[in-house]
C-alpha cells in the first residue's frame, strides 16, 4: 500500500483544506448551496451518474458542495483519505456499523439473507449513553451483536473477537469520565484479528489527537460538539483513515468484495478501490436509504466552528485542568476525574498521546446522597444543566438521569456511573467566574467551604 500523507491538524489547514474554485467568482468565503437538486446538462449524464459510473451531485440526501467541502477539511485534518458528513453523530456511528457489521457482511453473495445472523462488535464499556442505547437496542434489532470491554483492558478485547466480529469502536475521550484508551495497543489487536478498528474522536478532536496516527482505521465526529463549538448545529462526520484494505481478506468483506445488482453487478473495490468502498457504501446505500442527510447551513456553521479550533481548545483544555485541580482539594468531592490530574490513570497515555490537553469533559463523584447531589446541580447558575458538550458554554449533567438513564444496570457498574456522578463539559467562560459559581453551588448545597462541618458530611457519606 502506497504511503499516505499524514497531516497536522494546523490552523491553516483549519481554515483552507479542502478549497477548490469551481466558480469565476472566486468568493474568498465558500458559497452556502441552499439547493435540494441539481441539473444536467444531458439525460446521458443523469444516467450515468445516477448509475454511479459517474461523479455528480443529483440530490441533497447524499451530497452536495458545500457538505463535501465540510468531508474534505474533516478527512485531511483526520489525517485520512476521505469522509462522509451525515445528521448528526450518532448518524455517522450507526451508518458506519451497518455498512461494517450488517447481514450482507456474512453471506458469501454480500447481500442480506433473513436466515443468515448480523456481525457482531466490541465495543468499550465506558462510552456515551446513546451510543450504548444505538448498539443495545436499534442495531440489536438488525442482528448486530455486541461485547462490551474495559477500555483500559487490551487483551480483554483480543478475547471477545469472535468469527462474526466485524468492528471494534472506542472513544478516544470517553464520556463520560475522560478515560483514554491505550490506541496503538487496540490497533494491534484489531489488525491481527483483521477487523477495522473505530475511534469516536469526538471530545478530543483532531487538534488534541489524531487516531489515525495512532492506528485506527475510521474516525468519527460527532461534529455538532467541538468541531462546531456553539451548539447551534447537528452533525457527524466519518473518516477513512486509509489503512482498512477489504480485499486483504476478501470472503470476510463480501458487501465490498462481491459484485451485487445495486451497484452494477461490480464490486466496490473494483469500481472505487480499497479506500472507497466503505464510504462509498455508507453513502450510496445507508445514507441515501435512510436519509439521516447533513443539511447545507448546518454543515457551512462547522465549517466555520473549525476555523477557530485550536483557539477554543486551547481554553477549554485550560480550564478544565484548573476545574479538575481544585475539585480535587475539596472536601465535597470524594473524586475527580480528568486526565490532566496528577496520580489519574490515563495520565501516562495522556502525556505520551495527548500533548496538547485532554479535553473538557471531566466527572466527580459527589460525597452525599442523591438529594444533596440534586440540590447542588439544581443551584448551578453559569454551568448549563444540558445534555451538549462542546459548547462555548459551561454545562452540567446527571448522567446515571439524563446521558446515561437507560444503560443496563451491569453496564452502568461497568462504565462507573453512580447517582453521585456528576458531568462537567467545561466552557470557555473566565474560570474564575466558574469557580465560583461551583463554590456557591456547594455552599447552598450545604457543604459550604473546606471546614471540620464539611469533611464531616463527607464521612459520613462514605459509610
Amino acid at each position: 500500500m502506497p504511503s499516505l500523507r499524514k497531516p497536522d491538524c494546523s490552523a491553516t489547514a483549519q481554515i483552507h483544506a479542502g478549497l477548490n474554485s469551481d466558480s469565476d467568482l472566486r468568493p474568498v468565503q465558500p458559497p452556502v448551496y441552499l439547493s435540494a437538486a441539481y441539473d444536467f446538462t444531458s439525460l446521458r449524464d443523469a444516467r450515468e451518474a445516477f448509475a454511479q459510473r459517474e461523479a455528480a451531485f443529483t440530490y441533497s440526501r447524499t451530497g452536495s458542495p458545500t457538505v463535501a467541502l465540510l468531508e474534505r477539511r474533516v478527512a485531511e485534518l483526520e489525517a485520512g483519505v476521505g469522509a462522509v458528513a451525515v445528521a448528526s453523530g450518532q448518524a455517522a456511528i450507526a451508518l458506519t456499523l451497518l455498512a461494517l457489521a450488517g447481514r450482507s457482511g456474512q453471506s458469501p453473495d454480500g447481500r442480506a439473507h433473513v436466515d443468515i445472523p448480523a456481525g457482531h462488535v466490541v465495543a468499550s464499556a465506558k462510552i456515551y449513553g446513546g451510543t450504548a442505547d444505538l448498539l443495545n437496542d436499534s442495531l440489536a434489532e438488525a442482528g448486530i451483536s455486541v461485547s462490551w470491554v474495559d477500555p483500559h483492558q487490551p487483551q480483554a478485547w483480543a478475547d471477545a473477537v469472535t468469527e462474526r466480529t466485524r468492528a471494534c469502536l472506542v472513544e478516544s475521550i470517553g464520556n463520560p469520565h475522560a478515560d483514554l484508551p491505550d490506541i496503538p495497543a487496540l490497533a494491534r489487536i484489531a489488525r491481527t484479528a483483521q477487523i477495522p478498528l473505530i475511534v469516536d474522536n469526538t471530545l478530543a478532536s483532531p487538534y488534541l489527537v489524531q487516531p489515525a496516527k495512532l492506528g485506527a482505521d475510521f474516525v468519527i465526529h460527532s461534529a455538532t460538539k467541538y468541531l462546531s463549538g456553539n451548539g447551534t448545529a447537528l452533525a457527524g462526520v466519518v473518516v477513512d483513515a486509509g489503512s482498512f484494505s477489504p480485499t486483504d481478506q476478501p470472503h470476510k468483506w463480501p458487501q465490498f468484495t462481491a459484485a451485487t445488482a445495486r451497484f452494477g453487478d461490480t464490486p466496490l473495490v473494483e469500481r472505487y478501490g480499497e479506500h472507497g468502498a466503505v464510504l462509498h457504501l455508507i453513502r450510496a446505500k445507508y445514507l441515501h436509504d435512510f436519509g439521516p442527510c447533513l443539511a447545507p447551513w448546518s454543515a457551512q456553521q462547522v465549517l466555520e466552528g473549525i476555523e477557530t479550533l485550536d483557539v477554543r481548545l486551547d481554553r477549554h483544555c485550560r480550564n478544565a485542568e484548573t476545574l479538575s485541580e481544585r475539585l480535587s482539594n475539596h472536601s465535597a468531592v470524594h473524586r475527580v476525574r480528568h486526565p490532566s490530574l496528577r496520580g489519574d490513570p490515563n495520565a501516562a497515555l495522556a502525556k505520551r498521546d495527548f500533548p496538547r490537553g485532554t479535553g473538557a469533559v471531566l466527572s466527580i463523584e459527589l460525597a452525599g446522597g442523591p438529594t444533596v447531589v440534586e440540590r447542588f446541580i439544581d443551584s448551578l447558575t453559569l454551568f448549563k444543566l444540558a445534555a451538549n458538550i462542546g459548547d462555548a458554554r459551561s454545562m452540567v449533567a446527571h448522567p446515571a438521569s439524563m446521558t446515561h438513564c437507560r444503560l443496563s444496570p451491569e453496564l452502568r457498574a461497568a462504565g462507573e456511573i453512580t447517582e453521585q456522578t456528576v458531568r462537567f463539559s467545561v466552557g470557555r467562560e473566565n474560570v474564575e467566574d466558574l469557580w465560583s459559581d461551583l463554590q456557591q453551588a456547594f455552599a447552598a448545597s450545604g457543604w459550604g467551604s473546606d471546614d471540620d462541618a464539611a469533611s464531616r458530611l463527607k464521612k459520613e457519606a462514605l459509610v
